[in-house]
């Protein structure tokens, strides 16, 4: 019997974690090679993650909710013959920095001794050569409950022994506090002090919602603090020198002023890089108004074409087709700016980025090779990316490499905007609402479909004279959409 480890890989380009958002097994469950284990969420996407091999799972080393570095442990799994494996394996986590539930002397008289107490740094395993630690100081004896009910691997009890209580960090002890590394960096992030945060997790573990339970009362003096579950020891505990009313954690008060919200995720790659963006790219943003109402008709015909059944046919379709025609008469827009080389990079492909809202956030697909692309197979590609998006299912890849973007706020009913470019792009077109409004055609003024259009580019790659050039392009496009056949 053997004992594998999986490790968080490296899902994306360049992320360095990820939140564990769902096991889809439990310890016990027989897993085969390719099999999905978990989803995870990275700062740009959901991603299912399968297991590389076959076996029995042995231990999960990190709840749901919790980020995960990459290149840490997060499932072990025997392998091997079944008659093999041991009658009780010892799971393989504990929390980070606990010590084993073993008596707090012991484990201080004999430090060196590997079979006595085992600490384990959840990600890494259980070291398989000996090693030295410093003695620990004693907490104050406050006994702590060791609740296991979530299916996560934790320390096991030491053999059979008197019962002595775990010694858990808390207000005015000497020993500090325990809790995981994103943890730490979420009570960092939100100013709590973990000395004073009561926690709740096995071992006297502070968890991510203690912290959250801190903040609110931080915000709130209504917000109780969660009570601190007692162990059911022979011998009287000493008293929990903190808060502990036995009570669940409060809710928010309705009168709280105000509401923290950690950044992270989508979210906080979007802000990193829209301001990574803004102060690099010097951005210059044209706009342009003009007469659609023949490309409506357009697409109302288009989807009455037998040829195209099926087939999700739009404005965003033909603006989409329009911007590519565009780029075909003018190459140059179709640029990157390589700082360190000090060149443009022309691009003789498009990777059309297509801005979609989603509940997890604002992300940018693109569609590969775009340019290549018959109108059919770029409303199938649209469909594909959208439907894919707003399942949260977009892998890192797809939103890699992108050329040039569209965003359509037109469909929140917004005219128009300035849109920020998106790192590594030369420019980024908004396109606002549709909208019949009184137009001056052919001399009379006429209810006509009308709408305005925003170019944001890097001044460095373009120039005034190629902007306006190809912005006029994409707008002479969609006013006569025959021009689709005539320029393409």
């Amino acid at each position: 019997m053997t004992i594998r480890e999986f490790k968080m890989p490296d899902v994306g380009e360049g992320l360095t974690e990820a939140e564990i958002l769902k096991w889809y097994v439990q310890p016990g469950d027989t897993v085969t090679d390719g099999q999905v284990v978990c989803e995870v969420e990275t700062a740009k996407a959901a991603v299912e993650l399968p297991i590389p091999f076959d076996g029995v799972v042995h231990a999960l080393l990190f709840e749901e909710g919790v980020t995960v570095d990459v290149g840490q442990v997060i499932i072990s799994v025997r392998t091997g013959p079944a008659d093999e494996a041991p009658a009780a394996a010892a799971p393989v986590a504990a929390p980070v920095a606990a010590p084993v539930a073993a008596p707090v002397a012991a484990a201080e008289a004999e430090p060196e001794a590997p079979a006595a107490r085992q600490p384990v740094l959840v990600g890494y395993g259980v070291s398989t050569a000996s090693t030295k630690r410093r003695p620990r100081k004693a907490a104050p004896q406050s006994a702590v409950a060791a609740q296991n009910g979530t299916g996560v691997a934790h320390a096991a009890p030491a053999p059979a022994a008197p019962a002595a209580p775990v010694a858990v960090p808390v207000q005015g002890g000497a020993g500090r506090a325990l809790a995981k590394p994103p943890v730490r960096k979420l009570a960092k992030d939100l100013g709590i002090d973990l000395a004073v945060v009561v926690p709740t997790g096995d071992g006297g573990v502070v968890t991510r919602e203690d912290v959250h339970a801190a903040a609110a009362a931080a915000i709130t003096p209504q917000a109780v603090s969660p009570a601190v579950p007692v162990a059911q020891a022979a011998a009287p505990a000493a008293p929990v020198q903190a808060p502990a009313p036995a009570q669940a954690p409060a809710e928010v008060s309705g009168s709280a002023r105000e509401t923290r919200i950690p950044v992270k995720g989508v979210r906080k790659v979007t802000a990193q890089a829209m301001v990574g963006s803004a102060f690099t790219a010097p951005h210059v943003t044209e706009f342009i108004t003009f007469d659609v109402t023949r490309t409506m008709k357009l697409v109302q015909e288009l989807k009455e074409d037998p040829d195209l059944a099926g087939l999700r046919i739009n404005p965003l379709l033909l603006i989409a087709k329009a911007v590519l025609v565009a780029i075909r008469r003018n190459p140059d827009v179709n640029a990157s700016w390589d700082e360190a080389a000090q060149e443009i990079v022309l691009k003789h492909y498009v990777n059309l980025g297509i801005a979609a809202a989603t509940p997890r956030g604002l992300i940018v697909p693109n569609i590969k090779d775009a340019h290549a692309k018959t109108l059919g197979e770029l409303s199938q590609a649209l469909s594909g990316l959208v439907a894919t998006a707003r399942e949260g299912k977009t892998s890192p890849a797809d939103m890699q490499q992108g050329t040039i973007t569209i965003t359509n706020v037109g469909v929140f009913g917004v005219d128009t905007g300035t849109p920020i470019l998106n790192p590594g792009e030369s420019a980024i077109l908004a396109v606002g609402a549709i909208k019949l409004q009184p137009w001056v055609h052919k001399g009379k003024v006429k209810a006509r479909h009308v709408t305005t259009l925003a170019l944001s580019f890097d001044h460095r790659l373009i120039d005034g004279e190629l902007g306006s050039r190809f912005l006029a392009d994409i707008a002479a496009v969609l006013e006569h959409p025959r021009r689709l056949i005539t320029w393409s």
